[in-house]
């Protein structure tokens, strides 16, 4: 095993070097962690640099839409990074909610630190429920795995789903050849269902959808509607192409030129957590949130609504 090549890194922190694409074999990515190291070839493994074992606290605003001894409910903007991770080892929420909530923090599992609930991709928006009490984690942790709490999302996607609302279900993995993915597979993946709406639409060339989540798994509206053949406006990872709506001119009933260009350009993938139900992990009472999308998502609305045919 490369493990046993390598020497001095352990066999699960190889195995998750190999998971995370961070392992190659003449230079095409490694796929299976337990394969056998073979002679002529040559093996590379890249070690990201260490990081600090425990989060530190940074002042980083928080847009906080409630808060109470047990929990803080904030509406996250598209570029903050939820938990430090290689690569992203600072400059994250739990490295402001540290700073925020300071001395409020009464441990989780033992360490003074924010309950990751649930996330958000950092490209994705919205609103986000964290843990401040170790009993608070637990139970919130527990709703959302018994997906008792309402989330509803809004996305802008390519072309005009037929129906115009459904469900689309089909279990969830990781892409049999691209590590960074996830996929709709045949086998070993996470059953998932995403139920949609359509609330809007433009010249059948792209559409604002609200979509329900049934289950929770990693990407998963992304990965069902590009599964769909509608995947997310400036989607850098399922948008893989560009799509047929996008191709159409006016005079073939699409978009207007400035506007699909202002489509494609979109640098990030136009989805917005808008709303948060659940119940509080100590009283009971059912709480619910919501917050509007962020201006890059509201002008690319806006451009639509006054150039639409």
């Amino acid at each position: 095993m490369l493990a046993d090549a390598i020497g001095g890194v352990s066999r699960s922190r190889v195995k998750a070097l190999i998971t995370a694409g961070e392992a190659r074999r003449d230079g095409r990515p490694l796929r299976d962690a337990a394969e056998l190291v073979r002679a002529g070839y040559i093996y590379s493994v890249r070690i990201p640099p260490a990081v600090p074992a425990q989060p530190l606290p940074e002042a980083i605003p928080l847009a906080i839409l409630y808060e109470d001894a047990d929990l803080l409910v904030i509406d996250k903007p598209a570029g903050l990074v939820v938990h430090p991770a290689p690569g992203n080892a600072a400059g994250t929420l739990v490295n402001a909610v540290l700073a925020h909530a300071g001395e409020q923090l009464t441990g989780i599992g033992g360490e003074q630190r924010p309950g990751i609930v649930h996330r958000l991709d950092k490209e994705t928006s919205g609103v986000m429920v964290v843990a401040k009490t170790d009993r608070a984690h637990q139970v919130l942790s527990a709703a959302f795995a018994a997906r008792d709490l309402d989330r509803d999302y809004l996305a802008l996607a390519w072309g005009l789903p037929a129906p115009v609302a459904g469900e689309i279900a089909g279990a969830i993995g990781r892409h049999p050849t691209d590590r960074k993915r996830m996929a709709v597979v045949t086998r070993g993946g996470k059953p998932a269902l995403t139920r949609y709406a359509t609330e809007r639409s433009w010249a059948g060339a792209c559409s604002l959808l609200r979509c329900r989540l049934a289950t929770g798994r990693t990407h998963q509206i992304r990965v069902h509607l590009a599964e769909m053949g509608h995947p997310l406006i400036g989607d850098p990872v399922y948008l893989r192409r560009i799509p047929p709506a996008a191709r159409l001119g006016t005079d073939k009933g699409g978009l207007p030129g400035p506007v699909r260009d202002a489509l494609l350009a979109f640098p990030r993938q136009a989805l917005h957590a808008a709303t948060l139900g659940f119940r509080h992990p100590v009283s009971g009472v059912a709480l619910s949130f919501s917050a509007p999308p962020p201006a890059d998502f509201l002008r690319l609305v806006g451009l639509l609504d006054g150039n639409a045919e």
